[in-house]
């Protein structure tokens, strides 16, 4: 676990235009001063991430939101006070002071407040904790998010030519997906949105501003991780239904192809080359979900079929965020049932 030296260190570098990687509960993020659009260029070259994506805005306990965003919505304190710190990410009109380089280009703003006492730390440590750190997850975009501080070297290294010029140590991050993003930047007209579900559910919001956020619209701000392909191993990753699960590895198994397997129930089968078991209730399944997706990378298959979780409602972000990785493997079940010739 990082000691305070290493926090301080960190936050230097970070005063200094450097990118650090760090732990949140939710993933490890990819750090850069917020107000400097240099570093925050750094961030989108060493992820190869599109600059009009944009990317969340890491606040200190306490912080004064109205340095970062206008226009604050009564329900926006509500839901602070609620949630922060903790998994969830505000979109508000951004203040006109604060760079556009952290909003792709828009008006709006992401804002959250870490619970994570490694990115607390660093955040008070930052420019007194009155900056804030620009940190999508630390790693190459649309890849698999990292639970872990291996998880980043694995991606960016460590060495003297790595673009991170620190990495704090938290451990495995206790929440393992992104944080739910609610929009607020259009209460007059639609209401708050949810444009990314995560660990706070639509319930959640409805218990404390007495409404359920609506679902995205055509209008909606770009936000963080919503592109239809993300969160994406290298080997393609299907969803299989239960009752269609042995039908498939059989055909697979037939067809000569290489199979790696997660399920939250795992009677061990011969006919897969690797087999992951993921809990059976919704947080133990995030917290391993992406750590299992990076594990099941190298185990040298063909496919990583998953099991299709539950449709329950505490399971959306958990689904949401396997639809995303299984995007661009639409088709490739019928590629690999074709005999090897």
């Amino acid at each position: 676990m990082a000691g305070q030296p290493d926090i301080d260190a960190a936050a230097r570098l970070l005063e200094s235009g450097e990118l650090v990687a760090f732990p949140t509960e939710t993933v490890y993020g990819l750090g850069a001063d917020a107000e400097n659009p240099a570093a925050v260029a750094k961030i989108y070259a060493a992820k190869g991430r599109p600059s009009n994506h944009p990317v969340i805005v890491h606040l200190a306990p306490g912080a004064d939101i109205g340095r970062w965003a206008m226009s604050i919505p009564h329900e926006a304190g509500a839901l602070i006070d609620a949630f922060w710190p903790g998994p969830l990410t505000l979109i508000m009109k951004r203040a006109s002071a604060i760079p556009s380089a952290v909003s792709g280009g828009q008006d709006t703003i992401g804002l959250r407040c870490p619970s994570h006492p490694v990115a607390q730390s660093l955040l008070r440590a930052f420019k007194a904790g009155k900056g804030g750190i620009a940190a999508p997850s630390a790693n190459k975009f649309g890849h698999v998010s990292p639970t872990t501080a291996r998880h980043v070297r694995d991606e960016f290294g460590d060495g003297s030519d790595s673009a991170v010029r620190c990495i704090l140590d938290g451990g495995q991050s206790e929440v393992g997906i992104e944080s739910t993003i609610l929009d607020l930047s259009r209460m007059d007209s639609l209401g708050p949105v949810l444009l990314r579900p995560g660990h706070v559910s639509p319930e959640d919001f409805a218990r404390v501003i007495g409404r359920l956020p609506a679902s995205p619209d055509a209008a909606a701000p770009r936000a963080s991780g919503t592109l239809d392909a993300h969160y994406a191993p290298r080997t393609p990753v299907i969803l299989a239904a239960p009752d269609r699960l042995p039908a498939i590895l059989q055909q697979l198994n037939a067809a000569g192809r290489k199979v790696a397997l997660m399920r939250r129930m795992l009677p061990h089968s011969s006919d897969v080359t690797a087999q992951l078991a993921l809990p059976m209730t919704p947080h133990g399944y995030a917290h391993d979900l992406y750590a299992a997706l990076r594990a099941m990378d190298l185990a040298d298959a063909d496919i990583i079929i998953v099991e299709a979780p539950p449709r329950d409602a505490e399971w959306q972000g958990i689904n949401d965020r396997l639809r995303r990785a299984a995007h661009d493997s639409a088709g490739i079940l019928s590629t690999l049932l074709k005999p090897i010739v």
